[in-house]
């Protein structure tokens, strides 16, 4: 099992930004339709764009793009990824 912090949901997610799949509260069908297009944990989703009217939200998930409406992105859980530009990402790895 993933050691997430600071989660927050997909729909949530800034433009640009990575995030790690650590959770999914949805159920039933839904949950298994999320699975079947490779939201599983650990999965590393990007944001990419928003259509005109702001949902859905295009995803890069497993090197394929996938629309996901706000209602349905709200019930996936992200840790945001860290950058290899980021400060705490560099200190970590001993690059500065």
């Amino acid at each position: 099992m993933s050691m997430c912090k600071q989660m927050v949901s997909l729909a949530d997610l800034p433009l640009g930004q990575k995030g790690i799949v650590c959770e999914l509260k949805a159920r039933n069908q839904v949950q298994r339709r999320l699975l079947d297009l490779g939201l599983i944990t650990d999965t590393v989703v990007e944001a990419l764009c928003q259509s005109p009217a702001g949902d859905p939200t295009a995803y890069q998930i497993r090197g394929a793009v996938i629309a996901l409406r706000r209602e349905e992105a709200s019930n996936i859980l992200v840790q945001l990824a860290e950058s290899p530009y980021s400060k705490s990402w560099r200190a970590v790895n001993g690059r500065n």
